[in-house]
């Protein structure tokens, strides 16, 4: 399996501390987004996923803004 480069990485790290900061578990965001949580672990694990899922996510957990500092 190919490694996940590094803006793969940026954006999972991102998702996850967010989900962190809101408090919310992952089996919290799959029941927002309608998935399963198995497939919020492997796709936040993978960090492969669309920037449309990404931006369901955020918008799920209430996040109106973000930084994107590097």
């Amino acid at each position: 399996m190919p490694e996940k480069t590094d803006w793969e990485a940026f954006a999972a790290n991102m998702l996850k501390a967010e989900l962190k900061r809101k408090g919310v578990t992952y089996a919290q965001l799959a029941e927002l987004v309608g998935d399963k949580e198995v497939n919020i672990r492997n796709k936040l694990s993978r960090g492969k996923f669309t920037a449309a899922f990404l931006l369901e996510c955020l918008c799920a957990i209430k996040v109106g803004r973000i930084e994107l500092d590097q």
